[in-house]
């Protein structure tokens, strides 16, 4: 539900289906530098257990490497940079005893950007821009060299490469886009997971066509029982329908947990939970801090 270490579910899944990525103490330049050398500039850096985008990070050089090391307060993960153009957001369930599972939202990523005027700054476009003036840091290193150029007219403008709401992104409903072939690719993706029946896929993709062949894709991350259907975020989508999702998502997990247990997997005490749940707390204000 919380506090995973993506290092530990990274090893459930096949290396040919992620990104290289390598586990760097904190703190440990010589080692990082060791493996960005494999992986190759731009890269991106994440805390090795997450919270909502903290710490999320494209490195472009040995010098944005360092300074990120020398500041990141716990253990994280260098990962291959992946520029397919689709970024999605893919849940998926099955039940124990199924044969079968089925996808049940897709979201994909718009991510903040600016479209040029040919007049006026970015830092100009991002004031005319709700959703940048929520969310982006105009003392950002990007911003601070790139704010005062003039993008041309009907040039766009990445300013947020990281696929997280709190950074920008825009996320957008793609359940239209399920259908019999991509329920086929994303079931014979999960069946490659021991034991996965419950969880959301963060991936990238040339195009729906082609993760559809299940060719040209890797996953990003994969989020498991403290997941959201991603799609209920739809500008504009209805309340008490995102309600009614999320509910529904979180009835097939308890009657998931249920066949499970029945299969022999116990149910964690109130106690160690509490436990769990405090030492998450206390990870998160370091992370924070």
């Amino acid at each position: 539900m919380f506090g995973e270490r993506k290092s530990d579910i990274f090893k459930l899944i096949p290396k040919e289906l992620i990104p290289e990525t390598h586990l760097i103490p904190k703190g440990n330049l010589k080692a990082a530098k060791k493996k960005a050398e494999s992986v190759g500039f731009p890269l991106i850096v994440k805390p090795n257990i997450g919270e909502r985008g903290s710490w999320v990070k494209k490195i472009k050089s040995d010098k944005e490497l360092a300074a990120y090391v020398e500041t990141c307060p716990v253990e994280f993960l260098l990962q291959e940079f992946i520029d397919y153009p689709v970024e999605l957001g893919v849940f998926y369930v099955r039940y124990p005893y199924q044969a079968k599972g089925s996808t049940t939202s897709i979201v994909r990523k718009d991510f903040l950007k600016v479209t040029g005027d040919g007049k006026h700054r970015i830092n100009e476009l991002l004031n005319e821009n709700t959703r940048a003036l929520l969310t982006a840091n105009p003392e950002s290193e990007y911003l601070k060299e790139a704010g005062e150029s003039i993008p041309k007219k009907g040039e766009e403008v990445l300013i947020e490469p990281i696929g997280n709401h709190c950074r920008g992104t825009q996320f957008l409903n793609d359940n239209e886009q399920i259908d019999t072939d991509l329920n086929e690719a994303i079931d014979k993706l999960a069946k490659k997971i021991p034991e996965f029946y419950f969880g959301r896929f963060d991936l990238r993709c040339k195009s729906y066509e082609e993760l559809k062949q299940f060719k040209a894709f890797k996953i990003l991350e994969l989020n498991g029982a403290g997941s959201e259907p991603g799609h209920i975020y739809q500008p504009g989508y209805s309340l008490f329908k995102a309600y009614k999702d999320i509910l529904w998502h979180l009835k097939v997990l308890a009657d998931i947990s249920e066949q499970n247990k029945r299969r022999g997997v116990p149910y964690w005490t109130f106690k160690k939970g509490v436990k769990k749940w405090r030492a998450h707390q206390a990870y998160n204000r370091m992370l924070n801090a």
